[in-house]
Formats: C-alpha cells, sequence, structure tokens
C-alpha cells in the first residue's frame, strides 16, 4: 500500500522545520524568507518548461545574487516533489529525512546564488 501523500507531507514538512532551526541565524533569516511548496510530483508545466520527471526538488524565482530580483513578479520558491524523494529512497523513512533535508538545503543553495558545480564541494550534490 502505498504511503499516503498525508504522511509524506508531514514527514518532509517537519524535517524542513528541524533543519531551518538548526541554520546559523543569518541563514535562518534569508531561509525563512523563502517559502516551500510540497507537491506529491513534477506538474505538466514544469514538464514543458524543462523539469525533469524525476526531480527530487526545484528552486523557481530570483536568487539572493539577482540583480533583477526587484524586477520579478515570481517570488523565489523552493519546491520538494515528495513522491518522487520517497521512490528515489526506496520507501525508507529514514533516507526519505535524510534527503528531504539535502534536497531542500540544495535548492537553498541555489537562492543564495551557488551554482550546480559548486554544491558538491558544499555536501549539497
Amino acid at each position: 500500500m502505498p504511503v499516503p501523500f498525508s504522511r509524506l507531507l508531514s514527514l518532509a514538512s517537519g524535517e524542513v522545520g528541524r533543519v531551518l532551526s538548526e541554520l546559523p541565524p543569518d541563514l535562518r533569516t534569508r531561509a525563512k524568507a523563502v517559502p516551500v511548496r510540497y507537491e506529491e510530483r513534477v506538474a505538466a508545466h514544469w514538464l514543458e518548461d524543462g523539469v525533469e520527471p524525476d526531480s527530487l526538488g526545484l528552486f523557481s524565482g530570483p536568487g539572493l545574487r539577482d540583480p533583477d530580483a526587484a524586477f520579478s513578479d515570481e517570488p523565489p520558491l523552493v519546491t520538494l516533489f515528495l513522491r518522487n524523494l520517497w521512490d528515489w529512497c526506496g520507501g525508507d523513512e529514514a533516507a526519505f529525512l535524510e534527503e528531504v533535508s539535502r534536497t531542500y538545503l540544495h535548492e537553498f543553495g541555489h537562492y543564495l546564488g551557488l551554482e550546480e558545480d559548486e554544491m558538491p564541494e558544499r555536501d549539497l550534490d
């Protein structure tokens, strides 16, 4: 029997809250300014934009270093795809929580202006 989305949502939101509480105060303030959306899977509109169907997370909107941020109609947003995360972890709850944390921090890293090639050196790949 598949795990209900409500259970994945409860686990993931609790883990993101835990991660937020452990961030240094300056980063915590910045992170709290970036909402987190929890989706079951990648929606059709993202697929049309080239997002892979098995993506674990996505950062959208302007990043902290984006010079055009003040002119953007889209706010910064981290989206986590919970069913994809669960599948990636083989249905293991401890692995799911670890991957939620890792994926959240990876996407938040994009908000901070980190590029994909900078993520491994910060253990966020």
